[in-house]
């Protein structure tokens, strides 16, 4: 009984000496007795646990403001000249069973406000197997062309067989499932006019049903990435063109590009490499409907983002400072900074679980983010498109950064992303 009332004796001194919980950590923290192992590993996770946020903010807040600064105080240049010359031009439907919409397209391209002797429309068809050829055939009529790959390569190789098949001066590519107005095409091609310029890149207007609060936030993003170019633009140039309507001078595509990267992306690094700059043009409008669902974004986010991690490290050398200077600045800004924080999100999800050990506020943030993550996942889940808008932005902020960690889970494995399937999208009217 001696020896463990002694024990017992012991263990109660030590517990009254070595106080658990919070307030032993505030208090070891503050004597300076705290052991500097777990200093250290405290202080790392709190880096890591703050990270994405500090990184995304700057991306997404503090660039922006740059950009708008030092816009505001450089002189406006205009990219337009007053030419009574129209280039030849070819614009370029690269499809893969794109039945649905692909008539639609077609014709709303054929009703385009451009010298017709100077046009050249051709649809190069990924091997399609739904009817997709048949259609594209039934308007040879009316000067469409039909290139028809032997085998199913992916969206990068159609496009790179675009440059022998066509004639024109500037190569504009849209994609199958949107629309044009009129005008779009003429206020794309002036901007050429400017020597200056390689690559032309077009607004996008993404709309779709005011119902739809699972992918209304889409629109939201796509206006102010609309808005970032336009700075850029103003700044020198932009560092990616829009996917769906955008133009570039014929030798900018030279030599193709590898399968699996991205041409509306690398257009405008290899626009840079040869001396050019490129720039959003916000009067040629593109008509894009959004997704219906997020599952069907989130699938379309994931092959896109994948392939311009891809394409990004393919052209690295853009982004030393030392040799592209102010482009390099707005790249790493613009593309990697905004890519950089999904692959640090799950770490810094970790990060904050070790913090709220110790820490109430983690423990309360920790509690905020994993409902936040809960909510998303309900959000992508339920097809109804009418969703409540708090668990429908939440749906999409989760599909966001999902798709973001699949993509560079992607481009890290080197996973071929170069076929794609296409995106559902409802019907428009210009």
């Amino acid at each position: 009984m001696g020896a463990e009332q002694g024990a017992l004796s012991g263990a109660l001194a030590h517990h009254a000496a070595h106080p658990s919980g919070e307030a032993a950590f505030e208090r070891a923290k503050a004597s300076g007795n705290f052991p500097i192992d777990a200093r250290q590993i405290f202080a790392l996770a709190a880096i890591l646990a703050t990270a994405p946020l500090v990184i995304a903010v700057y991306a997404y807040v503090g660039y922006p403001l740059i950009l708008w600064i030092v816009a505001s105080i450089r002189p406006r240049r205009s990219s337009a000249r007053d030419s009574a010359r129209w280039p030849s031009v070819t614009i370029t439907v690269p499809v893969y069973n794109a039945l649905s919409s692909i008539a639609a397209t077609l014709e709303s391209l054929l009703e385009l406000d451009y010298p017709r002797n100077q046009l050249e429309i051709l649809v190069i068809s990924d091997a399609s197997t739904d009817g997709t050829d048949d259609v594209v055939r039934g308007f040879a009529d009316r000067g469409v062309d039909l290139l028809r790959l032997p085998e199913r390569r992916g969206k990068t190789s159609a496009e790179n067989a675009a440059l022998a098949a066509s004639r024109g001066e500037i190569l504009v590519n849209v994609d199958s499932t949107i629309l044009l107005p009129a005008e779009s095409l003429k206020n794309l091609v002036r901007v050429f006019d400017d020597p200056t310029i390689g690559v032309a890149s077009g607004r996008d207007v993404s709309v779709g049903e005011a119902a739809n609060r699972g992918t209304r936030a889409e629109s939201g993003y796509v206006g102010y990435e609309m808005w970032v170019r336009d700075l850029e633009t103003q700044v020198g140039s932009i560092v990616g063109a829009s996917g769906c309507f955008y133009g570039s001078r014929r030798h900018v595509h030279a030599r193709p590009l590898p399968q699996g990267l991205s041409w509306d992306f690398a257009a405008a690094l290899v626009a840079r490499k040869q001396g050019y700059r490129s720039v959003s043009v916000s009067t040629a409008i593109c008509i894009v409907p959004r997704s219906a669902q997020i599952r069907t974004e989130l699938r379309r986010k994931v092959r896109t983002m994948a392939r311009g991690i891809s394409t990004l490290f393919y052209h690295r050398d853009l982004m030393n400072p030392l040799r592209y200077g102010g482009f390099a600045f707005m790249l790493i800004s613009h593309k990697l900074l905004r890519w950089l924080p999904y692959l640090l999100t799950p770490i810094a999800y970790v990060a904050l679980c070790i913090l709220a050990v110790e820490s109430v506020t983690a423990r309360a943030l920790l509690g905020i983010l994993s409902a936040g993550l809960l909510s998303g996942i309900v959000g992508i889940q339920r097809r109804n498109s009418t969703t409540v808008r708090p668990i429908a932005l939440a749906g999409f902020i989760v599909a966001v950064f999902y798709a973001g960690l699949l993509a560079w889970c992607a481009a890290i494995r080197q996973t071929q992303m170069a076929t794609w399937e296409p995106t559902p999208r409802p019907e428009v009217q210009t």
